[in-house]
């Protein structure tokens, strides 16, 4: 059977919290319980931003008809419909914009209440990359419309080999045949994705694929380096080379900080990296870049710590707040200069140049750990790419079709006949100004339409994490792994 070295400290500090944690809510937010009545809907004019490839950025004075929570319809200024008599939502845009519902491809969710915080800011699909044994129930729960949520799906517990990046909650395996082993005990549990982390060696690493391609799963993560020798990367190459990686069939590569650290040995090079850009996208491989995770470890250093309590940040799960104060301590207390904030720059050269040699691009945000703030933060992800030189419309296919197409969300990511009715509505044109998406009008899901007050509820119920509850998935998440 495979171990993992699980710290006996953590588990106790953790049963003991159920002592003090045991009076906190157990239930979900009442704004994430799914209506009783669900009418078609017809929203009338308003200006589309459809996302369907090949179609105008921009379409004026749309109506868009919703039955049974997909899209039947879009019609033109001299739609007539006859409403007497039918069961049938109307709704006036008044002008404003529809677009699709985001979706953020890198995420940690610990507890129902994050979910609320994702509809609120409009993603309507999320991509756990870390799993747990809760989450399996809970992908049928928001399959089968018992909770109102985004869009979900998830990847197995990481799998790593030991190292300097290993952590508590990675299933670890240090040969080919414990690789193929935790491949077909994911694979029996219900998984159909893989998550790989940095340490993985490379007879485990080529094991996993193996065994993945057997068994039907997809790989994503970060790119394999092996075993970190003396004085790699620095002086000495890792011993998976980047490069070779990159032909695998990974669904994603995540990270634009772990590119640079794998593929340019940390050197921030623009001509290095042009160079590998180039071989990025000869390889078809897909990036999700998370900007925003390393943005917020300079903004916290930056601020002494501070960035930490601004608002929104109660609804990031308390109970892994608990668990990673040192790493909260440790970045209020960080330097930016003279490494993070030239890293942080970097980044964003380097996430362009991906993007200009057709890198195809996704948004992820890795809310749900350290202060990524679930919902808020793929509106940061979406701010930092066009700050990198992407278009709004290019940073909006990260976030819609290409994520749908890539993640296997179906007949998500556009508004077209046939498409789930998965909206934003918002004042303005985000075209020209992204961050009018931090506000929504309106939103829906599979044809649930969430209007201002519903938002408002969402907003609330995204801070009432149950405490005891986490705990105890995390508890029984260690245990799993041993």
């Amino acid at each position: 059977m495979l171990r993992h070295p699980i710290k006996l400290a953590v588990l106790a500090a953790m049963l003991g919290g159920l002592v003090w944690l045991g009076f906190a809510a157990t239930g979900y937010p009442s704004a994430l319980k799914p209506p009783t009545d669900d009418p078609a809907l017809l929203i009338q004019n308003v200006r589309v931003i459809s996302m369907v490839p090949g179609r105008p950025e921009a379409e004026e004075d749309r109506t868009v008809l919703v039955e049974n929570g997909v899209i039947s319809g879009i019609y033109g200024p001299d739609f007539d419909v006859e409403t007497e008599g039918n069961d049938l939502r109307i709704i006036d845009g008044n002008g404003r914009t529809l677009l699709p519902g985001l979706i953020d491809a890198h995420v940690h969710v610990w507890d129902e209440a994050e979910l609320a915080g994702y509809l609120a800011y409009g993603v309507t699909g999320i991509r756990n990359m870390s799993g747990m044994p809760f989450h399996l129930p809970l992908a049928e729960r928001i399959e089968q419309g018992r909770i109102l949520a985004p869009d979900f799906m998830t990847t197995g517990p990481i799998i790593n080999s030991p190292g300097p990046n290993q952590q508590d909650n990675h299933q670890l395996v240090t040969t080919a045949e414990e690789a193929r082993a935790a491949v077909r005990q994911q694979a029996d549990e219900g998984y159909r994705h893989i998550k790989i982390y940095s340490n993985l060696l490379p007879a485990p690493y080529e094991a996993l694929l193996e065994e993945a391609r057997a068994q039907g799963m997809t790989v994503s993560g970060h790119t394999p380096e092996g075993h970190r020798g003396k004085g790699v990367p620095y002086e000495a190459p890792f011993e998976i080379a980047f490069e070779d990686i990159l032909n695998d069939g990974l669904l994603t590569i995540e990270h634009t900080e772990s590119i640079v650290w794998h593929g340019l040995r940390d050197e921030l090079d623009a001509d290095k990296m042009a160079v590998l850009a180039g071989k990025i996208a000869a390889s078809g491989s897909t990036v999700t870049p998370t900007l925003v995770a390393h943005a917020n470890l300079v903004r916290v250093a930056e601020t002494k710590g501070a960035y930490l309590d601004r608002p929104g940040t109660e609804t990031i799960n308390p109970v892994f707040k608990m668990f990673d104060k040192g790493t909260y301590d440790f970045w209020a207390a960080h330097d930016p200069e003279p490494r993070e904030r030239p890293r942080a720059a970097f980044y964003l050269v380097a996430t362009r140049m991906m993007h200009d040699t057709g890198v195809p691009l996704i948004t992820g945000s890795d809310a749900g750990i350290f202060t990524n703030i679930p919902g808020a933060s793929l509106h940061d992800e979406l701010d930092l790419l066009v700050e990198a030189g992407l278009t709004p419309h290019e940073a909006l296919m990260a976030a819609t079709v290409t994520a749908a197409d890539v993640l296997g969300f179906e007949k998500s990511g556009q508004i077209r006949e046939g498409y789930a009715a998965n909206f934003v509505l918002v004042e303005g044109d985000p075209l020209t100004d992204i961050t009018l998406l931090r506000a929504p009008e309106a939103v829906a899901v599979h044809g649930h339409w969430l209007d201002e007050d519903a938002l408002a509820g969402l907003h609330d119920g995204a801070a009432q994490t149950s405490r005891i509850r986490t705990a105890r998935r995390v508890i029984a998440m260690f245990l799993s792994l041993r």
